[in-house]
């Protein structure tokens, strides 16, 4: 049975919602307000339609510096016979935006007419001459703003609903307003709850938990038009939450209880909302963000928000930012969305929609999405991510080649400068990313492994494979594998950097690991890399020679996908011992055990090679500042950088 009170589809819990919401007529606008005309208004919603009170502009304006005319008193004007009008009479000097006079229906730009004094010669003053000689006629109203050319009076400038832009206020002062009826930005009360949380910038130890999800959760309710209050931490005790819910009851439209909506010893927010209101939904099939909580509480709906941080953000995204908007009266934000092709294999929940993470890039004709990771509590992968791609509930997950509608968050123009990496994780490409940005170019790698990289080259989803494949019969790098695994493809191979491979432990080495042959020791806990990885096959390929069988090695099968998250496993006491790079040693501050030397190498399609998207990447490469860069990390030779070390096929 599920640990939740109830397990419903997302369409089921928003409708429930919104009938709770209709019944306290809260399902509308929270009020208007009257706020002056000026730069503060930008961004506020419409409350409602915007009807000019003058027209725009109000009279016949000059559009230019000149005359005005009769155009039919220049009928008769051509280049071979100039005409002569008086001024006065025939003509009179206007600058741009001066009224017309009354009998006049053209102006002709200075720079189109000769002043004349009376004894027709040239005026030393070209606006006040006695008269003027044109070359050619007129047509009516030509030059003249004529009245209501904008906006006429009475007429719809703005509709209810509408998000004010900064050309918006300007087109609302032109047809005679000064003051502006908005939408009451809804409050919203956010309350993070749990004796684990420390606040921000406070000192952390095992078992305390940094409390962020309340800034993530008012930043989007402010950026969604919303006025955000984050309350104080409250611990996990039943009556003082009571306490802090009924307070933000009390001034607020909108209650966000984040955390403690699971069916643990003290998650309480379920309990709190039955207590204090009306629980209306407790888990909705939605991953991540499953033990949602929606309920009202005097006529205030409240919504439990899950603790993980992805969780919390999607939650907002789902949940919160339709509210504001239906309350403020604008359609709820609409996605970009794109068609692309799953780059792997993604399994699902079958009762779930799942909101998956994904990097999106354009290689040749394909529009690729890359899954990140998809823990509920990795809010990097969100920062990684693109955009969001919708696995439907009953699917159990799509196969490698998928299409599906991903859900940008970033622009299709980024989206077409971006570099699609898919391989083995070095840190150096966070170092390239980086420089990459200042030369208008987004690196958006994948970590699969050296093999993994290999074969998405082969499928052509990917401008680039990084790859540290030994040979064990010749002990060159990569060549042996790309015969394997891209047969007829033709490839450029170019170095970016030698690196140290070696043993990662824990300060001070407390168990004595010394060589890979300790490996062997029962007592030594050792966290490997995933199968298809580079400094896998470095091991196993070291393992053989030494007579040592994998499965004497305690850990061997505990895999991990990237040098840092191998660190990660040894810094929090999961293993003993990891095989990784010095520099994923020393961002832990673990100590490290050199073992090996290796080359680690760019893999490039011949066709991308050659393309504009990756010139950028060449140009980093030959940066000194990069170089230095790299340089300074731990366990790096960039000797080889940019090297060519082989053009194949």
């Amino acid at each position: 049975m599920s640990i939740y009170l109830h397990d419903i589809p997302l369409p089921d819990a928003q409708a429930r919602l919104q009938t709770a919401l209709e019944s306290a007529r809260l399902w509308g606008i929270l009020g208007v307000e009257d706020i002056p005309l000026d730069e503060q208004a930008a961004g506020r919603v419409l409350a409602e339609t915007v009807w000019a009170k003058i027209s725009s502009p109000h009279y016949h304006a000059s559009a230019m510096d000149g005359f005005a005319v009769r155009s039919a008193d220049t009928t008769r004007a051509m280049l071979s016979e100039p005409l002569t009008l008086v001024c006065g009479e025939q003509a009179a000097y206007v600058d741009t935006g001066d009224p017309l006079p009354g009998w006049a229906d053209a102006v002709i730009p200075i720079e189109n007419v000769e002043p004349r004094t009376a004894e027709d010669q040239p005026a030393d003053d070209a606006r006040r001459p006695a008269a003027i000689r044109i070359r050619a006629a007129v047509t009516p109203w030509s030059h003249v703003r004529p009245m209501g050319e904008d906006m006429v009076a009475t007429q719809l400038v703005l509709p209810a609903g509408h998000t004010l832009r900064p050309v918006d206020l300007g087109a609302i002062a032109a047809c005679g307003h000064d003051r502006v009826r908005v939408s009451r930005r809804p409050r919203v009360a956010i309350l993070p709850t749990g004796s684990e949380l420390v606040a921000i910038g406070q000192p952390v130890k095992a078992g305390d938990i940094i409390e962020y999800n309340s800034m993530v959760l008012a930043a989007q309710v402010n950026q969604w038009g919303g006025i955000a209050t984050r309350f104080p931490i409250t611990p996990d005790r039943f009556e003082v939450i009571c306490q802090r819910v009924q307070e933000a009851a009390s001034g607020h439209d909108l209650i966000l209880l984040n955390a403690g909506s699971s069916a643990g010893s003290e998650d309480f927010s379920s309990k709190v909302v039955e207590t204090l209101g009306e629980l209306l939904v407790h888990g909705v099939a939605v991953r991540p963000g499953h033990p949602v909580i929606l309920g009202i509480i005097g006529k205030k709906p409240v919504i439990g928000v899950p603790g993980y941080p992805v969780s919390t953000a999607l939650t907002g995204e789902i949940f919160v930012e339709p509210l504001i908007s239906r309350w403020l009266g604008r359609p709820p934000v609409e996605p970009l969305l794109l068609a692309a092709t799953l780059t792997r294999k993604v399994t699902s929940p079958a009762g779930d929609d799942d909101f998956l993470r994904v990097v999106v890039g354009r290689v040749g004709e394909k529009l690729l999405a890359a899954p990140v990771a998809r823990g509920a509590g990795v809010i990097s992968s969100l920062v990684r991510a693109d955009g969001i791609a919708i696995i439907p509930r009953g699917s159990q997950g799509l196969p490698a080649g998928a299409e599906v509608s991903v859900r940008l968050y970033r622009s299709p123009a980024e989206i077409e400068r971006t570099i699609f990496a898919i391989g083995s994780h070095d840190i150096t490409l966070d170092v390239l990313a980086q420089f990459l940005s200042k030369r208008d170019r987004r690196l958006a790698s994948a970590n699969v492994g050296s093999q993994g990289g290999l074969v998405a080259l082969r499928r052509g989803e990917a401008h680039l494979a990084g790859s540290h494949l030994l040979d064990p019969e010749t002990g060159e790098y990569n060549l042996a594998a790309i015969g394997e695994y891209l047969p007829g493809v033709p490839v450029v191979v170019m170095a970016l950097v030698g690196r140290e491979q070696g043993l990662l432990t824990v300060k001070g080495n407390p168990k004595g690991i010394h060589s890979l042959a300790d490996l062997a020791r029962p007592e030594v806990a050792f966290v490997n890399r995933q199968r298809g990885a580079g400094t896998r096959v470095l091991l196993d390929y070291q393992l053989d020679l030494m007579g040592i069988a994998p499965e004497s090695v305690r850990g061997y099968n505990q895999e991990e996908y990237t040098h840092l998250a191998v660190a990660a496993a040894v810094a929090s006491g999961r293993a003993d011992c990891g095989l990784g790079i010095a520099a994923a040693a020393q961002a832990l501050e673990l100590d490290f055990i050199p073992l090996f030397q290796e080359r680690y190498d760019l893999v490039i399609p011949r066709q991308y090679y050659q393309s504009p998207l990756l010139a950028p990447l060449f140009q980093v490469l030959d940066d000194p500042a990069f170089r230095r860069a790299v340089a300074a990390l731990p366990g790096y030779d960039v000797a080889p950088m940019g090297r060519i070390i082989a053009e194949i096929g």
